[in-house]
C-alpha cells in the first residue's frame, strides 16, 4: 500500500502532537519513591513561557521533605532560603529546627536561559516522609518575558489531570520491599557530615 507524502507529513504531525503532552508541565524523572528514602527530584523543564527563554526556576521544598541540597548548574546562580520548621526532626542526635524551603537557580546571563525549543533538568536530594502519600512540589517558572506558577494542586483525593498549571506530584509508597534510591545518607544543612 502506497502513502502519499501528504498523508505521511499528517501521521508525522500527530505523532508528535501526542508527544507533545509529557513535555507539557514541568514534572519529575523519577516519579514514585519509597517513604524514608533518600531521593533525587530531578525537575524536567520542556519549555518556556509562550515561546520565551526560561531565566529562572524557583523550587518551594514540602513539609516532610528534608535536608534539600540543589545540584550547582554551570551558568545559573544558586540560592537556597532557609526557614523555621513547624515539626523539628532529628538528624545524628542533633534536633533540626530549620531547614531548606526554598531552591532557586537563575541563568546568569541571557546566553545561559534556556531557549524555549530546548530541554533541560534541575536537580536537588533529599529524605522523603517516612509516611506514603503525595508530595508536592510547587515551582515558580520565571522566563524573560513573564512566568509560569505551576502550584495548582487537585481536591483531596482528586488527580491534577485537567489542571492548567498544576504543582510538581511525586508520589511516596510505602517502604515494604521498596529499596533506597541511594545509599548514600542525607544530611541537612550545617549538620555534621562524613
Amino acid at each position: 500500500m502506497k502513502f502519499s507524502f501528504a498523508t505521511k507529513k499528517l501521521a508525522a504531525g500527530a505523532i508528535c502532537m501526542l508527544a507533545v503532552p509529557a513535555f507539557s508541565h514541568i514534572v519529575l524523572e523519577t516519579k514514585t519513591a519509597p517513604a524514608g528514602s533518600a531521593y533525587k527530584a530531578v525537575f524536567q523543564v520542556g519549555h518556556g513561557c509562550q515561546g520565551s527563554a526560561t531565566t529562572g526556576i524557583s523550587v518551594q521544598i514540602p513539609t516532610g521533605f528534608q535536608g534539600a541540597k540543589p545540584y550547582p548548574k554551570a551558568g545559573w546562580a544558586l540560592v537556597t532560603k532557609l526557614g523555621k520548621l513547624v515539626k523539628p526532626y532529628d538528624i545524628h542526635g542533633k534536633q533540626i529546627s530549620e531547614d531548606v524551603t526554598v531552591v532557586s537557580w537563575t541563568a546568569s546571563s541571557k546566553d545561559a536561559a534556556l531557549q524555549d525549543a530546548h530541554f533541560d533538568e534541575f536537580t536537588l536530594r533529599g529524605k522523603l516522609p517516612e509516611a506514603a502519600g503525595p508530595l508536592w512540589f510547587k515551582v515558580l517558572q520565571s522566563c524573560e518575558s513573564g512566568n509560569l506558577d505551576w502550584s495548582e494542586l487537585p481536591a483531596a483525593g482528586a488527580s491534577s489531570k485537567g489542571l492548567e498549571f498544576p504543582a510538581v506530584l511525586l508520589e511516596v509508597t510505602g517502604q515494604e520491599g521498596a529499596a533506597s534510591m541511594d545509599s548514600a545518607p542525607v544530611h541537612a544543612p550545617g549538620a555534621h557530615q562524613h
